[in-house]
């Protein structure tokens, strides 16, 4: 009996010792600790519009041309469109343009998929499926094992027919909240190309 007791004193101890008194975020005054600032949302790359030799634009026929590849670089897991993740690029195409989108999977292990999306900062686990325009999106978007697998290619058309600011996104379970989506947006003003 004496052992349990020097033990629950020796447990009183270590506890009040470790998580006792007041904490170091608590304020002198007694008030209230405020709350942990909360992370700052993304925000749209401002850069330089560029034109990379892998986006095309032509005004007399009114379309774009691109190709962009899951795992480019290792950044990320490989989850990643042309090396950029979380929003740190912005394709612009002008509104009413026919769009190809060549979506090349180099990552060495896992499945990806490419969609137009309306959500352009919070993604969940599991985002839904749902295409802004009709036709772009890719094939079985949020299966790891019917979506574009390691080594392969899928061409994505539709016409960009609403002005407006949207993301593309990546709806294999998981990959958006990680940081695998970038932005799109359809200018009404004919502006296009690329900000990183």
């Amino acid at each position: 009996m004496k052992k349990y007791a020097i033990l629950s004193v020796l447990a009183c101890a270590v506890f009040a010792a470790c998580g006792g008194g007041e904490s170091a975020d608590a304020p002198a005054s007694g008030g209230a600790a405020s709350a942990p600032a909360a992370p700052a949302a993304p925000t749209m790359p401002t850069g330089e519009m560029m034109m990379p030799d892998w986006f095309q634009i032509d005004a007399d026929a009114q379309t774009v041309t691109m190709t962009l590849t899951a795992g480019t670089v290792s950044d990320n897991n490989y989850w990643n469109f042309n090396g950029a993740t979380k929003g740190g690029m912005a394709i612009t195409v002008p509104e009413g343009y026919a769009v190809t989108i060549e979506f090349v999977n180099s990552d060495p292990v896992m499945a990806h998929s490419l969609g137009i999306s309306a959500e352009t900062t919070t993604f969940g686990a599991m985002p839904e499926p749902i295409a802004v325009f009709e036709g772009a999106m890719s094939a079985n978007p949020g299966s790891m094992m019917e979506s574009t697998m390691p080594g392969q290619s899928e061409t994505i058309q539709f016409v960009a027919d609403a002005a407006g600011n949207y993301s593309i996104v990546c709806y294999i379970a998981g990959h958006a909240v990680t940081g695998m989506w970038i932005y799109f947006n359809v200018s009404a003003d004919g502006t296009a190309g690329v900000q990183q």
